[in-house]
């Protein structure tokens, strides 16, 4: 999961689309779409993205894109979390935490598998 910069209260869509990955056009259709991301809107008419919202923009694109979700599934399970009260901040921890876990255990595997194969005595052929 991206790092979202530590001290920055606000982000502009371009900022977010860099962090995340995610085109500014689907930002604005899931905006659209989606009742649980609403990024603020300056007098000037640009959206103005909290950290909570980048955050939220990195659990829509998992539902959407990892876990195979259409927009309305991601909408009601994202609408049944907001009346959880970790919020979405605490999914998206957990889901960084959960991937990290998800990496050590692979780099486990990888070194028991090294360990596994057959070394070749020094000085055969083969």
């Amino acid at each position: 999961m991206p790092r979202i910069p530590e001290g920055k209260l606000h982000f502009k869509i371009g900022e977010v689309s860099r962090l995340t990955g995610v085109k500014p056009h689907v930002l604005r259709y899931w905006e659209s779409e989606l009742s649980a991301l609403r990024p603020e809107k300056t007098p000037s008419g640009q959206r103005r993205y909290r950290r909570a919202d980048v955050e939220m923009v990195l659990v829509i694109k998992r539902l959407l894109y990892d876990e195979g979700y259409t927009i309305a599934g991601a909408n009601e399970t994202l609408n049944k979390r907001s009346k959880n009260p970790h919020g979405a901040a605490a999914v998206a921890q957990l889901v960084e935490t959960l991937q990290q876990a998800r990496a050590a255990v692979i780099e486990l595997i990888e070194l028991v598998d090294e360990r596994k194969a057959p070394r070749k005595a020094p000085g055969t052929a083969h």
